[in-house]
């Protein structure tokens, strides 16, 4: 197991930048441009910096934080907007947890 959370995406509306973490590059590339485009599209609407990873145990998470100056970050909207992509991409997001759990974690 990992001793720590792995970092699969980050989305930065502040830096304009977004990061792939070159360990997945296994994964088909329709996968990485939809987690490209969800990501990008959510921090553009909302603000701040959205992070997909995986926890030790290889559940994926979403994480968005935003600048404490950040006055037009929208925090209810944030949450909203979370539980969105959680419903509407959860075929994506149990297919990503399994490719962690299998090919990272070593479980069968």
């Amino acid at each position: 197991m990992f001793d720590e959370r792995v970092i699969l995406s980050v989305s930065n509306v502040y830096s304009k930048q977004y990061y792939f973490n070159e360990d997945f590059d296994q994964l088909p590339q329709g996968i990485q441009d939809e987690l490209k485009i969800l990501a990008v599209l959510y921090t553009e609407d909302v603000g701040g910096i959205l992070t997909i990873g995986f926890e030790e145990n290889g559940d994926l998470f979403l994480e968005v934080e935003a600048n404490e100056n950040d006055l037009l970050f929208d925090e209810i909207g944030s949450v909203l907007k979370i539980k969105q992509l959680q419903e509407d991409k959860k075929e994506l997001w149990e297919s990503l947890e399994t490719y962690f759990k299998v090919f990272f974690l070593g479980e069968g």
